[in-house]
């Protein structure tokens, strides 16, 4: 039977259109022009014969007829989408998986081999994120984020909540016994988490600023400065020696959380599974340490999302 059905192009560029509200985002994620998309709606309207938008192009709303179509033209889309995906399992399970970069450098690949002997079959391909990343917007399976503590959002799981403190060689924190001392040593920064030595000394001292956290805190190991360091990525470090931290650790008001895709690929579950399972076998920090954390996860709360 043949199918009577409007351009294929068409119908993408009036779903992405109709989901984000917006003909510039519809264009950015199918990589067209504004223009284009623009272009494609208004074919599909002269193929319907009806419209699908009205009001005004900076901010266009459904018609009836649109609001008729979107949703199960999303539908429509969501299947396509799942059986290429199950196409492609048939050969070789292959996910995809996003995370903040120096996350991904110091926590996630050196624990991956275990996932790997452990399902040899399912190929995990890392991507470090740039900016905020959305499973469904951005075709991820799976998501590594950090995100204030709260509420879980639907599709989001809880891994581990984030703890800070400063890092140093043991040399250089010989003579740390409180935040005082932190004005006579050089504070190290990050450009992607700039306000982080608020919540320890009011007036952080000028130090060196690194475009990542993995600059910051490989600057530290070579003894150029204090780091002010999520547990998690320093944890070996300090087991073996090559850093201390001589006011411990306090908990910063984040957590990381695993974002999944509604249509993931086959190896989404036993990654879920293992991940969930890595994270609960992180260790917390020594809180013998001496610090005085009053007000400093508020601080840290108050502060920009920190991008790692």
């Amino acid at each position: 039977m043949k199918r009577d059905l409007p351009p294929l192009t068409a119908l993408r560029a009036f779903e992405a259109a109709a989901r984000h509200g917006r003909m510039t985002a519809a264009a950015e994620e199918l990589h067209v022009t504004p223009g284009a998309v623009s272009r494609q709606v208004r074919l599909l309207e002269e193929v319907l014969g009806v419209p699908l938008f009205e009001g005004p192009k900076s901010k266009p709303r459904l018609t009836e007829a649109g609001r008729t179509l979107a949703p199960r033209l999303a539908d429509a889309f969501d299947g396509i989408e799942a059986a290429t995906q199950a196409a492609r399992a048939v050969q070789a399970a292959v996910l995809d998986v996003s995370c903040l970069s120096t996350f991904l450098m110091r926590w996630l690949i050196p624990r991956l081999y275990r996932f790997t002997a452990q399902f040899p079959g399912i190929d995990v391909r890392l991507r470090a994120a740039e900016g905020p990343v959305e499973p469904e917007r951005d075709r991820f399976d799976a998501v590594i984020t950090i995100v204030p503590e709260g509420p879980l959002a639907t599709g989001e799981e809880r891994l581990f909540p984030e703890w800070l403190g400063p890092v140093g060689t043991p040399a250089l924190c010989a003579t740390i016994t409180g935040t005082e001392d932190l004005t006579q040593v050089p504070l190290l920064h990050t450009k992607t988490r700039p306000d982080a030595w608020t919540g320890w000394t009011p007036a952080p001292p000028a130090g060196a600023w690194y475009e990542h956290y993995y600059f910051t805190l490989e600057a530290a190991g070579a003894g150029l400065g204090l780091c002010l360091a999520p547990w998690h990525l320093v944890a070996t470090d300090i087991g073996s020696g090559r850093l201390v931290a001589p006011l411990g650790f306090t908990r910063s008001g984040f957590e990381y959380r695993l974002k999944t895709r509604r249509h993931a690929a086959a190896g989404l579950d036993p990654f879920r599974t293992w991940l969930k399972a890595e994270a609960a076998t992180q260790a917390m920090p020594d809180q013998s340490a001496p610090t005085d954390d009053t007000g400093r996860e508020r601080a840290y709360a108050a502060s920009s999302l920190p991008s790692t």
